[in-house]
């Protein structure tokens, strides 16, 4: 058989002659013996989506493939250079298998808490109305120079005075300032708190002066020579002086609209102007004010007295203090307005003094608090230039203050008293 390409006859296994006219190059193998050093791999490419090529009618799709542009052939990773060989790349960390990606961070929503705003507004309107209130007491507070300033005693002792200027009252005979009302308030370190009252009329030695009437004292020397007098009596150093006028405790009573009031006779009494029937009865400001002052119709005179004005002072305090009373705005100002009207306070007390002195009262007004008088010998002792007068009994008024001052008594005690 001929051999087209060199015009040659050539068998099945003989090989192909080169023709004398074209010798091999060096290094050149025969045509269809040579094998590349590194195999290309070839690759298809196909036109990404939107890329179209166009190709002529009668041209195979692999012509058109051959005409389209080849991608840039890059080598293998740990061929490739560096853009910089001071450039460093930090490879990421790698996600341990069967994870999954983690989520990217987000921004955290502060939550918003609507019931604490209010809460929150609201306190600070009740802060601003104490503060305003606590300004406004201060301001309205009626003070006198009362105190001794002698060294202070164990305990808080308080010297209430109730003083009564007898406007509208028959004269008496009685010259002067009065005061109707001495009790002694004292709350001990330990023990029972004790509320007693002095008579009016008790006879004692008044500092600078002669023996007299406890009353005379606050008549010729106003509060100071009186709290002097007190405390030359008790042993006691008075804390804070709180005088009570008995024509404000009526306006104080007004503002509470009635206090509850209670005395077991019947009265009609020229002097105070009262007039009651025997039990229990809500009284105004005027019937309230009556029923302390009252006295020459009352068979204990200066006792029951006494205990009657500590019924007033303490139903009194009741309804201050009550819920109904401190939770009520408009009624609550009122009765502070009648009362910082009614009360004169030592030089030195303020809000918070006038805030203790009022929680001590009430824990000597409770069941456990000591009440009622000094011991007394006789309740009609006759002096010269005196009069009747009320004498303490000198046997046991030392040991009696002792035990008060210390606490020494059993709370729910009643002492004193006529003999």
């Amino acid at each position: 058989m001929t051999d087209d390409r060199d015009g040659t006859s050539g068998s099945r296994n003989g090989a192909r002659r080169v023709p004398p006219s074209i010798p091999p190059r060096s290094g050149q193998e025969r045509p269809g013996t040579a094998r590349p050093s590194v195999p290309v791999r070839r690759q298809s490419v196909r036109p990404s989506e939107g890329q179209q090529y166009d190709t002529p009618p009668g041209r195979s799709h692999a012509a058109a493939a051959a005409q389209a542009p080849q991608p840039t052939r890059q080598a293998p990773p740990s061929q490739q250079r560096p853009a910089s060989s001071t450039r460093t790349e930090t490879a990421p960390p790698r996600r341990p298998s069967g994870q999954p990606p983690a989520a990217p961070p987000q921004k955290r929503r502060r939550k918003r808490h609507p019931v604490r705003r209010v809460l929150l507004a609201l306190l600070a309107i009740v802060v601003t109305v104490l503060v305003v209130f606590y300004f406004w007491i201060a301001s309205h507070i009626n003070h006198v120079d009362a105190l001794s300033g002698a060294p202070d005693t164990p305990g808080l002792t308080t010297l209430i005075v109730g003083s009564d200027s007898r406007e509208g009252w028959d004269e008496d005979g009685t010259e002067g300032a009065r005061t109707d009302t001495i009790m002694v308030l004292h709350k001990p370190e330990s023990g029972p708190t004790a509320l007693i009252s002095i008579p009016r009329d008790s006879y004692v030695e008044i500092p600078g002066n002669n023996a007299n009437k406890i009353n005379a004292s606050f008549a010729w020397g106003g509060p100071q020579l009186l709290v002097e007098t007190v405390e030359n009596l008790t042993g006691l150093t008075v804390d804070r002086y709180l005088e009570v006028g008995f024509t404000g405790v009526g306006e104080i009573v007004d503002a509470l609209d009635g206090v509850r009031l209670c005395y077991d006779e019947d009265v009609d009494d020229k002097l105070s102007r009262l007039k009651w029937e025997a039990g229990c009865h809500v009284a105004d400001g005027d019937t309230a004010l009556a029923f302390a002052r009252m006295r020459y119709s009352d068979p204990l005179g200066d006792i029951g007295r006494a205990q009657r004005q500590q019924q007033v002072v303490a139903r009194v305090a009741d309804e201050i203090l009550s819920p109904a009373t401190i939770l009520n705005p408009f009624q609550l100002v009122p009765v502070v307005g009648a009362g910082l009207d009614a009360f004169r306070v030592d030089e030195n007390a303020g809000p918070f003094d006038l805030v203790q002195v009022a929680l001590a009262f009430n824990s000597g007004r409770g069941g456990d608090a000591v009440s009622g008088t000094p011991p007394i010998a006789s309740m009609n002792y006759r002096v010269s230039g005196a009069g009747s007068t009320v004498l303490l009994d000198p046997d046991q008024l030392d040991q009696f203050w002792e035990d008060i001052a210390e606490g020494n008594l059993e709370p729910g005690t009643e002492v004193g008293g006529a003999p």
